[in-house]
């Protein structure tokens, strides 16, 4: 059995993942981290290598993480959690973040580079108004909103959101041959990329949207919903 949950890194949903992944008992909790990313997000400290791009966005996230009252990731750490509380093991399913990042700017045009820098300072004025417009038009045609993206950055789209989604998903894979029942807990918009490579193996899925609309710390169960792959 395998369950994936979308989530998103700013919103206070650990409440809801934590019971997602309680009721599912599972044996392991894989999370979309690396090694040094679990770190940091346990000690509350970034990489002292990343470039400016990053830490503008980073920045940003943080931003609004505060406005929705929490700390940015702090689902992923609500996902770990519980899986201790169950007794499950935790695997990480995220390429290591600064090989990505260095891989993904020496990939890009100059003209991608420069619309990715105006766009970043441009997210520093965004605020939870203009977050739930945005992930309000992602949820009512998530394809149509990637593939406007992929428009606009289209090696961005494909090293940080393709490529990430088959190595992803090539970890829950392989978690699936070797245990029983797996939860995966992975940014919302990389769910139906993961969703498609593993067709096969009919994962069930709990979408950002179930866990904000319930309650947390409640007897009561996520809803969660089965949808195809769209991409």
């Amino acid at each position: 059995m395998i369950t994936i949950i979308g989530v998103g890194h700013v919103f206070d949903i650990g409440g809801q993942v934590r019971q997602v992944v309680v009721s599912r008992q599972p044996t392991v909790v894989g999370v979309e981290l690396d090694q040094e990313r679990y770190h940091a997000l346990n000690n509350r400290h970034g990489r002292e290598d990343t470039g400016v791009l990053y830490r503008l966005l980073s920045h940003f996230q943080r931003r609004i993480a505060h406005e929705y009252g929490v700390e940015v990731g702090d689902e992923m750490l609500a996902a770990t959690r519980a899986a201790g509380e169950v007794g499950a093991d935790i695997a990480f399913l995220d390429m290591d973040s600064a090989m990505v990042l260095s891989r993904l700017w020496g990939s890009m045009t100059f003209e991608e580079k420069v619309k990715l820098f105006v766009s970043t300072i441009a997210a520093l004025f965004v605020g939870k108004k203009q977050v739930e417009k945005e992930l309000k038009r992602f949820d009512e045609d998530r394809t149509s909103y990637l593939d406007e993206f992929a428009s606009q950055f289209p090696s961005v789209k494909k090293i940080l959101i393709d490529d990430r989604d088959k190595y992803i998903a090539e970890g829950v894979r392989q978690l699936a041959s070797k245990y029983q029942r797996v939860v995966a807990v992975v940014g919302e918009g990389h769910v139906d990329g993961v969703l498609q490579q593993l067709v096969d193996l009919g994962p069930e899925v709990v979408r950002l949207r179930d866990l904000r609309s319930a309650k947390p710390e409640t007897n009561a169960s996520v809803s969660f919903i089965i949808s195809p792959p769209q991409r």
